[in-house]
């Protein structure tokens, strides 16, 4: 069958969902799909898009009360007639009309349901979310489970003197959103107690006066390095000894099969969906969350055990390449779209 989808985005100017959507609107471009997407104006993301063959529209994604947004995708559409429009979060699902195809809500968080309410099925990518969709009210068989995988080509490294950072020095890399959730202040305190220890964290978000603050109050801001967000991940897992995951809540965990795909040790906290990715001292170590003494732990016996960190990295490799695959992913989109079709 050869499926038409329109894939629609509002979102942040940089972000995790947002890297996934281009990730996964590539992938389909790459399967074949005859394809088209909608999104809020970043030039980042269209030049992504032009680059992958993807052909799209911009639309402001404003209020509720978007009709100027409503209209585009109402045109888009007319024209196209797709099969299935995928709509990445709540506000791309409030926004979509009801038209001659179905509306397919693509949660990779806890969401409020009610910006959903015009879908025809919800694609969930952990077990939790899926259990906060159910439990919500929404009827488990409009509902499928169906994971992220890693877009993400293995890279030369960084040179860490771009950063002062001692080409012998232990490195340990952290990539995400600096808000609380994302839990980088225990990795600070951690690093408080491991004196050798350099810290690259990438990213961008409200906390980044309070981490920094808190790494001069730590006496560890000459080994703390602040990167800004970076399109780079690949380069920076390459440069780092291990990689640490430290959030209090993590719906998935993308940054988990990322570094799985690039071969860097990892260490995460147990929030739901690093729990269900990792077996735990297999393909990576879990660490209890908001635990200093327990992270600064596993951090230094991964350091000082290379068969362990070599043991981690393969196993890893092996989960991407069994469950995680974009091939096995996009498949599994590919069953679903053809069968809510018919």
């Amino acid at each position: 069958m050869n499926l038409r989808v329109v894939t629609v985005l509002a979102g942040a100017p940089v972000g995790g969902a947002e890297t996934f959507f281009i990730s996964l609107t590539s992938a389909f471009a790459q399967s074949g799909f005859q394809l088209r997407s909608v999104l809020k104006p970043n030039s980042g993301r269209e030049s992504a898009l032009r680059n992958a063959g993807v052909e799209f529209e911009t639309a402001p994604f404003s209020t509720p009360f978007d009709w100027r947004t409503r209209g585009v995708i109402r045109k888009l559409a007319a024209g196209f007639r797709p099969d299935v429009v995928l709509a990445f979060a709540g506000r791309a699902a409030s926004l979509v009309p009801k038209g001659d195809y179905r509306i397919v809500g693509r949660l990779g968080g806890y969401y409020d349901l009610g910006n959903f309410r015009r879908c025809d099925h919800l694609v969930c990518n952990s077990p939790d979310v899926l259990r906060h969709v159910t439990a919500a009210g929404w009827p488990s068989t409009k509902t499928s489970l169906i994971p992220n995988f890693p877009s993400i080509a293995e890279s030369p490294a960084v040179d860490r003197a771009e950063f002062q950072t001692p080409q012998a020095a232990p490195l340990a890399v952290a990539l995400g959103r600096l808000h609380r959730n994302k839990g980088l202040d225990v990795l600070i305190r951690a690093a408080a107690a491991i004196p050798e220890l350099f810290v690259w964290i990438a990213g961008e978000g409200p906390e980044a006066n309070a981490l920094r603050q808190l790494s001069r109050d730590r006496g560890v801001a000459d080994r703390i390095r602040f990167l800004g967000w970076r399109s780079d991940r690949a380069a920076l897992f390459a440069a780092a000894d291990l990689c640490v995951y430290p959030s209090r809540e993590e719906p998935f965990g993308n940054v988990v099969v990322e570094a799985w795909s690039c071969g860097v040790p990892l260490i995460a906290t147990r929030t739901p969906g690093p729990s269900w990715l990792i077996r735990d001292n297999e393909d990576a170590i879990l660490a209890p969350v908001d635990d200093v003494a327990a992270l600064a732990e596993a951090i230094r016996i991964l350091l000082t055990s290379p068969p362990l960190r070599e043991r981690l990295v393969a196993a890893g490799r092996r989960r991407v390449t069994g469950e995680f695959s974009q091939a096995a992913v996009v498949d599994r989109y590919s069953e679903l779209f053809q069968r809510l079709s018919g």
